[in-house]
């Protein structure tokens, strides 16, 4: 990579949306970087793009790929040869400078296959499940230190995990519909990339709601994630003692919201555990 200017490629996966990716775009106008390229991926069955993507100072690759965040990201995948390789939501924000940050740190360390940073809302408030210190990942710790947002990885890390696992993902049709970046990032850890959480990197992306539904299905695609990398029983049982502790500790602070969302939470995590054995049996 050279130590100059690292590229970049952003691969971004969009359906339903173009005022959003229009100001996701517009960050990326703002970084003031030169070597950066956004593939689009379109998923949309319509036109809504042609005038979102006209030109903004940057090169823009559009392709198209059938329905589902895991494809559409393996079919960006196939067009990447940049330094470094990162996957916006559609609908996040990159403030100003991130990607300067990004490419000079890892440009001043060779031995560094990437980097994860934090989300945060607009008004900078980011969820309690993110964790305030850095750390080097490991397939033990980096449940609570990234997102596909905040994922920055070289090339050649890329190049050794391979495609994201299609059965992962929003639009996979499984019911462990996410987790599609959590699952790439503990292939990366256990080939031997080193990749480090820095807190202090930040994208700007809406804080999700507490929402029963959505954390049954975060949770089946945990449980999914333990059983399909043969996480030790002990890892298990602490992965399904937090969301239980969660909902205990919420009922004593009266918030019954909250402990339905845990207890969902919980029950997606039992249910995608058993659902990978029997899908790991069946194959």
């Amino acid at each position: 990579m050279s130590q100059a200017s690292p590229s970049f490629d952003l691969v971004v996966a969009t359906v339903g949306r173009s005022d959003e990716l229009a100001r996701f775009l517009e960050s990326v106008a703002a970084q003031d970087y030169a070597s950066v390229r956004v593939i689009v991926v379109d998923q949309n069955e319509d036109a809504r793009l042609d005038a979102v993507l006209a030109e903004r100072g940057f090169r823009i690759d559009r392709i198209t790929a059938p329905p589902g965040l895991s494809r559409a990201r393996n079919a960006g995948l196939e067009l990447v040869e940049a330094d470094l390789v990162a996957f916006p939501d559609d609908d996040c924000v990159y403030p100003q400078g991130l990607l300067r940050r990004v490419a000079e740190r890892l440009a001043a360390a060779p031995g560094l296959a990437g980097l994860t940073g934090r989300s945060q809302d607009v008004s900078g408030h980011s969820a309690a499940s993110w964790k305030d210190e850095g750390a080097v990942l490991t397939d033990d710790n980096l449940w609570n230190r990234a997102i596909s947002y905040t994922i920055f990885l070289r090339r050649e890390v890329v190049a050794t995990v391979g495609p994201f696992d299609e059965e992962l993902g929003l639009g996979s049709s499984t019911p462990w519909s996410s987790g599609e970046e959590v699952d790439y990032l503990i292939r990366a850890a256990r080939a031997g990339a080193r990749i480090e959480y820095d807190p202090s990197l930040v994208v700007v992306h809406d804080v999700r709601p507490d929402d029963p539904r959505v954390g049954a299905r975060d949770g089946a695609s945990v449980g999914y994630l333990l059983r399909k990398h043969n996480y030790a029983v002990g890892v298990v049982l602490r992965m399904l003692v937090r969301p239980l502790g969660g909902a205990l500790v919420s009922l004593f602070r009266l918030d019954p919201g909250r402990s339905r969302y845990y207890l969902a939470t919980l029950r997606g995590r039992v249910r995608g555990y058993r659902g990978a054995k029997r899908s790991n049996s069946s194959a």
